[in-house]
């Protein structure tokens, strides 16, 4: 599948890597390609593209951009390279402008997911894998033998369809539909708990496992 990854930053690679990994072509759309591979520390898994040629290069995008900034991004590549796609959206409006704890910048009566879906008609948004870190995105085995939990959001039962095959090639094995866009309000609110947790358990690599 061809697939265009914006955001530069360590959830974009990640997941580039895997993708390349399972035999997708994989692009990964920036602002500036000569400014990103300028800064990097290291090499980028997938080649480097304006972020209009990636989503046009792209039969799904996926979001790897900071939720407060994931409409803007989307804008930038374009709503024309967008309609009809599949988005994936793993972003979280998390706001650390107060320091930490952080809080959420969209909460309760609306998510990023909403807004994407909003802001992209044309487009058919899937909210999913944004209640674990990157690694265990890609790699979900790495934790309990993959035992444990993602969630999927979204109107359009096909585009849904799409990325829970996406998601078994990762590796995840217990994959529950929530519904409709409008339940990615709880899987974002699921992050601040995430953020908590993190010192108690001093490890990024963990999840929620939902028994039934």
């Amino acid at each position: 599948m061809k697939i265009g990854i914006l955001g530069t930053g360590n959830v974009g690679r990640t997941l580039a890597a895997r993708l390349v990994e399972l035999g997708h072509d994989v692009v990964i759309g920036t602002r500036d390609v000569a400014a990103t591979e300028a800064k990097a520390e290291a090499e980028f898994p997938a080649p480097l593209r304006t972020a209009p040629e990636a989503a046009a290069h792209a039969e799904l995008v996926i979001n790897a951009t900071g939720g407060q900034v994931s409409v803007a991004a989307l804008q930038g590549a374009g709503a024309e390279n967008l309609a009809g796609k599949v988005i994936i959206d793993v972003s979280n409006p998390l706001d650390f402008s107060n320091g930490f704890p952080p809080h959420l910048a969209v909460c309760n009566t609306d998510s990023v997911g909403e807004q994407i879906q909003r802001a992209f008609p044309d487009a058919r948004v899937v909210k999913t894998l944004n209640t674990v870190n990157a690694e265990i995105m890609a790699y979900p085995a790495k934790l309990a033998d993959g035992d444990h939990t993602i969630f999927v959001s979204g109107d359009d039962a096909d585009a849904k369809a799409t990325v829970t095959q996406l998601l078994r090639e990762f590796g995840w094995l217990d994959i529950v539909d929530v519904g409709d866009i409008t339940t990615a309000r709880g899987t974002e609110m699921m992050i601040i708990q995430w953020v908590r947790l993190m010192g108690p358990l001093g490890t990024l690599a963990f999840n929620y496992k939902l028994v039934r």
